[in-house]
């Protein structure tokens, strides 16, 4: 064989192997509700993320002189507390040390703790507050909390509706009892009369009995801390009993999901308020829009934007630190700002947006509709 074939043939192998020596994989995990009643949720979250990391991938960053790659891997959390930590510990096994997740509160809490010990970096959207007062410093809340949430949906209730009379169902879960507590504090120094405080639970779709009774007492709104799984029901329920209240929530009614399973029994008489601004009024919210339908066929839900910046606000802070020790690159998510496509983001001392604006949404034509944000 020639000599100087077989000397190429070395230095393409060598060339070849220098290339792959400056790549390095990075693994994302992700958490969420993959399987159930909140699987649309989970998806469309998971989906935000993809988007993310394929355009990063397609022009890749550089990071202590390696251009990176970005490996998604996504465990189903089913929504269940118990079930999350376990999606933790596997995505901790699996060596991921970055994680945007998970969605539902009731999973966060137990899991961060998981997170946490073993130094992870993690992103959520999930609203609980009692999640950043546990003090970890690698944990960073990317919406709105409940505190914000809840509190907006009663001041407009109050203000802009002009209600008099409320009621408030939660579904004992972290999340649900948050964004109930919230609501109902807020709702009492607006003035609002709360005459019922009611619960039910997230795998509960008959809220018949429950309604009954808050019929009698003739509420002019009926606040959910809840999901659209429940949600829906409850406004075809409403229909049916003949009960004219508005029916209220947060953002986890705040999804074309409630149209598709309440049918026209989901109209003007829901109002949702969800973490963010309107999306089609933010510089680059129509162009996110625009990638995600061609990307997956279908339209963004609540929080795709949302998992789509933090996978941008982690990989800034990457660069930020030109490390990919965790520590290091939470330090710089801390101390720097952000402008992603669902808000800017800046964080306090315990991972809290320092401003995330909430907007109040309706629906028309079983599609959540913005009315205003503040």
């Amino acid at each position: 064989m020639n000599i100087n074939k077989i000397m190429l043939g070395v230095a393409m192998l060598c060339g070849a192997s220098a290339v792959a020596a400056q790549t390095t994989v990075v693994k994302i995990g992700h958490s969420g509700p993959l399987t159930g009643s909140q699987a649309f949720a989970g998806k469309d979250n998971e989906n935000g993320l993809r988007l993310a990391i394929e355009e990063l991938n397609a022009k890749p960053i550089t990071v202590a002189g390696k251009k990176i790659t970005f490996e998604l891997h996504s465990e189903d959390d089913q929504g269940d507390p118990k079930a999350g930590v376990g999606a933790a510990q596997k995505l901790i096994d699996g060596g991921v040390k970055f994680v945007v997740g998970p969605y539902n509160s009731g999973v966060t809490i137990p899991a961060s703790r998981t997170y946490n010990e073993a130094g992870v970096v993690v992103a959520t959207v999930a609203s609980n507050p009692k999640i950043t007062e546990q003090g970890y410093k690698s944990l960073f809340r990317v919406g709105a909390s409940d505190t914000q949430m809840g509190a907006k949906m009663a001041l407009y209730a109050a203000k802009e509706l002009k209600l008099k009379v409320v009621a408030v169902v939660d579904d004992r879960t972290a999340y649900g009892q948050g964004a109930a507590d919230e609501f109902t504090k807020q709702a009492k120094l607006s003035g609002l009369k709360v005459v019922a405080r009611e619960f039910t639970n997230d795998k509960a779709t008959d809220m018949s009995a429950i309604l009954t009774n808050l019929k009698s007492k003739n509420v002019d709104a009926i606040f959910l801390g809840g999901y659209a799984p429940q949600g829906a029901p409850m406004a075809r329920q409403m229909k049916q009993l003949g009960i004219n209240a508005k029916l209220l929530g947060g953002d986890t009614i705040c999804s074309a999901e409630m149209g598709r399973l309440g049918g026209d029994a989901v109209g003007e008489n829901i109002l949702c308020a969800q973490g963010g601004a309107i999306l089609d009024k933010q510089a680059n919210g129509p162009a996110f829009k625009a990638k995600y339908k061609k990307r997956f066929n279908g339209e963004a839900d609540v929080y795709a934007s949302s998992f789509y910046d933090a996978m941008y606000l982690i990989s800034e802070g990457m660069k930020k630190a030109n490390s990919l020790d965790p520590a290091k690159v939470s330090a710089e998510m801390t101390k720097n700002v952000y402008k992603g496509v669902a808000g800017t983001y800046a964080f306090d001392e315990k991972g809290n947006m320092k401003q995330s604006p909430v907007t109040v949404f309706t629906f028309k034509n079983g599609q959540p509709v913005a009315l205003t944000s503040y």
